[in-house]
């Protein structure tokens, strides 16, 4: 039910328009959800349940999060969210988008190249449009994986963060090594290759690692377990820093 309401809501309204009015209308549906068998940190809704996407993903009724982002923003909260830090996060969800724009003493700027994200800028990854040392803390979560010169990208995060900054990075994994092969350029072609229809690898976490090290970043890999209460799942992030 839900997701068929979703979308006949966004077939029949212009996306800026729906991204003005859907907290609102979560809002109002979030109503016949409320319970006490789950929670959203993000926005702090108790439900009887979250909603189920055709993804197996659980999204929170009341702000739309999905268990990456509710798992980002508690580590966020718990470690790297700091007084008046410079954020620069690349397409991030919505909930994440409205969570950060109410946090006070600190500079948090978004940016987006596809129209599906609220953003503040349109950057590309590959050619920032910042200098160096411009940001303490980056977000790029589900990102490179869409990006074919994605060694530019990772050389662009390291030339614009600040020394002592951090870039958290999340993407699909799975094991061995990077599996990628540009001549795989149809939609349908790359959902069967890389799991969805706009990706352009798969990522191991070794060699993810491995890319990021050779261009000077120190990472730390976090993996985490499921949380019921929250609806997290299993996940693994690289935190990369640049040295002080």
């Amino acid at each position: 039910m839900y997701e068929i309401c979703r979308k006949i809501i966004t077939f029949i309204i212009p996306k800026k328009f729906f991204f003005v009015i859907e907290p609102s209308l979560r809002y109002i549906y979030s109503f016949i959800r409320i319970g006490n068998n789950c929670n959203c940190n993000i926005c702090n809704f108790n439900a009887n349940k979250f909603e189920k996407t055709k993804y197996d993903e659980y999204l929170c009724p009341k702000c739309g999060s999905l268990s990456k982002d509710r798992r980002l923003w508690r580590l966020l909260e718990e470690s790297y969210i700091l007084p008046e830090n410079k954020v620069l996060d690349f397409s991030p969800s919505r909930s994440i988008y409205r969570k950060f724009k109410k946090v006070n003493n600190i500079k948090y700027l978004s940016t987006d190249l596809s129209g599906n994200f609220i953003a503040d800028l349109n950057l590309d990854i590959t050619n920032i449009d910042y200098p160096h040392y411009s940001f303490d803390l980056i977000i790029c979560y589900h990102v490179l994986e869409h990006v074919i010169e994605d060694i530019k990208a990772i050389k662009e995060l390291y030339r614009i963060l600040k020394p002592g900054g951090y870039v958290i990075i999340q993407t699909p994994f799975k094991e061995g090594e990077i599996y990628e092969n540009y001549e795989i350029t149809k939609p349908a072609d790359r959902l069967i290759h890389f799991g969805q229809e706009d990706h352009v690898r798969f990522y191991s976490v070794e060699g993810l690692v491995y890319r990021l090290t050779i261009n000077g970043f120190k990472v730390e890999i976090i993996k985490f377990d499921e949380d019921e209460l929250y609806k997290l799942k299993k996940e693994t992030i690289l935190i990369a820093k640049k040295d002080a």
